[in-house]
């Protein structure tokens, strides 16, 4: 069986983080592992408290999955500060890791920052390079590129100026009123456009992770960027065109964990 490593924050309420990449590489049929960076309290309205792991039991989590169950992939969400961006990097490089998803989580889908501003620059320099492909939003795009980005072309000159910058591929989602669900592939002087349908749910707590998540289990199976990039819209359309919702009666509680499973090949 194939295996996929998430390296990320939890999420308390289930939808995103560490538990909704579990929960998407489960359904995508691969074996998952993680290790945390840091315990979130938070829900789909915020994130309310944040507790980092150190780095060295960070190091000693990374250390005791690459010298038993090699991943063949591995995904990579929230990192809030410079010394775990470190100790990542230095892991990735000491076991020659492949297959790294690099989900630069900055702010969280309800505008919760997660990252601080010295991390940002030690991402940067550290870890992007490292990078199989990047995943960022629009606001991301634009602190990676130093681009505004308002339109198809910005979201084009943007991905090209990361992609050139840290020399790996980015996929640069749509979504935040410019170029809705139609997500971008720039790599090695190519792109590509995968459209995608608007699907009005209020479920999206956890999408990012999700679609990250998905890729990271499908280049694990052996599929090519595109073809990884395709079936993981694909499983995240089918998820929320499901409609599923677990906050009956309760507000804004809806998860995109209530959509994990459904999909199994």
């Amino acid at each position: 069986m194939k295996t996929a490593l998430t390296i990320a924050g939890t999420d308390s309420s289930g939808g995103a983080g560490v538990q909704a990449d579990i929960k998407t590489m489960t359904a995508n049929g691969v074996y998952a592992m993680s290790a945390v960076t840091a315990l979130t309290a938070q829900n789909t309205t915020g994130v309310y408290g944040i507790l980092e792991s150190t780095p060295e039991f960070l190091r000693n989590q990374l250390d005791c999955i690459f010298t038993d169950i090699r991943p063949d992939a591995v995904k990579i969400g929230m990192l809030s500060s410079s010394p775990l961006i470190e100790v990542i990097a230095d892991s990735m490089r000491k076991y020659d890791a492949k297959n790294i998803v690099l989900d630069p989580v900055m702010v969280s889908t309800s505008g919760s920052r997660l990252i601080s501003e010295d991390a940002v620059e030690t991402l940067e320099r550290e870890l992007l390079p490292l990078a199989t492909v990047l995943t960022p939003n629009i606001p991301e795009a634009e602190v990676l590129s130093g681009l505004r980005i308002e339109n198809k072309a910005d979201m084009e000159r943007a991905a090209e100026a990361i992609c050139d910058r840290y020399g790996c591929a980015v996929l640069l989602k749509g979504g935040h009123d410019i170029n809705d669900a139609n997500d971008l592939l720039v790599r090695q002087g190519e792109k590509r456009w995968f459209i995608g349908r608007r699907i009005d749910n209020p479920n999206t707590h956890g999408t990012g992770c999700t679609l990250s998540s998905a890729i990271a289990s499908n280049l694990a199976k052996g599929y090519g960027l595109e073809a990884a990039v395709e079936r993981a819209k694909a499983y995240l359309s089918n998820a929320l065109a499901a409609m599923l919702d677990l906050g009956a009666g309760r507000g804004p509680m809806n998860h995109m964990s209530a959509l994990h499973g459904e999909f199994v090949e």
